[in-house]
């Protein structure tokens, strides 16, 4: 059984496969270029909204996957 991609994963994924530059994502969104170019060589992480921010640029969403069953301790 193969292992899913990470949110992380699947973010950087979606940022090298846009239909747009780095610079422009730049322009258009304000997070900039070296930042950028950090998170997809994974020098850096990024806060909650720059996530926020690149997943709606990049018309991402994020949705639930098969909910785990969580056993009870007794």
């Amino acid at each position: 059984m193969s292992k899913k991609p990470t949110f992380t994963e699947q973010l950087r994924q979606a940022i090298r496969e846009a239909p747009v530059t780095r610079y422009q994502i730049w322009q258009d969104t304000g997070i900039g270029q070296p930042l950028l170019s950090k998170f997809l060589s994974g020098d850096c992480g990024l806060s909650l909204e720059t996530v926020d921010t690149l997943t709606e640029y990049l018309g991402l969403e994020l949705k639930p996957t098969k909910k785990r069953t969580r056993r009870r301790e007794t």
